[in-house]
C-alpha cells in the first residue's frame, strides 16, 4: 500500500514539474514580449507572429515605432544571419535571403543539435558547458532552451527548443550592444 501511494505522489510531483516547463510555439498571432537593453537604454518590444508560405513575419512594435519584419522561407530554412534591424527605417522590412530576426534557422538548429555548434554571422556558437545550470524562465515556468556562447567573444544566447521555430529567449554579452530577454508570451 506504502508503494502504491508513494508512486502516485510521484507521479502527481512528476506531473507538476513537466507542466511549469513549456516551449513557446509560433503561430498565427501569438506575442512575444521581450525587454531589450540597446546601448545603455531600456525598452520594450512585442514581436506578433505571422507565419505564413513556409515564411514567417514578424510584426514589430516598440516605443511608437511599428514594422513587419518579413523572412522569406529560405531563411526560415537555412538562414545563416542574424538581422539587429530595430525596424526604425521602413514600415515593411524584406530581410535578405540568408537573415533571420529574433531566430536561428532550422539548418542552424540542426548543426546545433547534432554537432553541438553552428555558425552565425561569421561566428562559431558552442554549446555552453553550464547548460543544465542556467534555467531560462518566463512567468514562472521553464522554458526548454539550449544555452549556447559565441567562440570568438562573450556573447550567449538561450535558443528555445524547438526545430521548427528555434526563437532566441535571450541575448547577453552581445558586442554590438544589443542583448535582449524574453519575459513574456501571449497566445491567441
Amino acid at each position: 500500500m506504502k508503494n502504491t501511494i508513494l508512486a502516485i505522489l510521484l507521479c502527481v510531483i512528476f506531473q507538476n514539474a513537466r507542466s511549469q516547463s513549456f516551449i513557446p510555439e509560433i503561430k498565427n498571432d501569438t506575442e512575444f514580449h521581450y525587454v531589450c537593453r540597446l546601448h545603455g537604454q531600456t525598452r520594450t518590444l512585442t514581436l506578433t507572429a505571422k507565419p505564413e508560405n513556409e515564411g514567417l513575419t514578424f510584426k514589430l512594435e516598440t516605443r511608437g515605432v511599428k514594422s513587419s519584419i518579413v523572412m522569406l522561407p529560405e531563411a526560415v530554412k537555412n538562414g545563416n544571419s542574424l538581422s539587429f534591424n530595430q525596424g526604425e527605417y521602413e514600415p515593411v522590412l524584406n530581410l535578405k535571403p540568408n537573415e533571420t530576426f529574433f531566430m536561428i534557422s532550422r539548418s542552424a538548429y540542426q548543426e546545433l543539435i547534432k554537432n553541438n555548434s553552428f555558425v552565425y554571422n561569421n561566428t562559431t556558437y558552442v554549446l555552453a558547458a553550464n547548460d543544465s545550470e542556467k534555467e531560462y524562465q518566463i512567468q514562472g515556468k521553464t522554458v526548454e532552451t539550449i544555452q549556447v556562447k559565441a567562440q570568438i567573444d562573450q556573447t550567449e544566447m538561450w535558443i528555445v527548443k524547438n526545430p521548427e521555430f528555434p526563437l532566441i529567449c535571450k541575448m547577453n554579452r552581445n558586442p554590438l550592444g544589443i542583448n535582449f530577454t524574453m519575459v513574456k508570451v501571449v497566445d491567441k
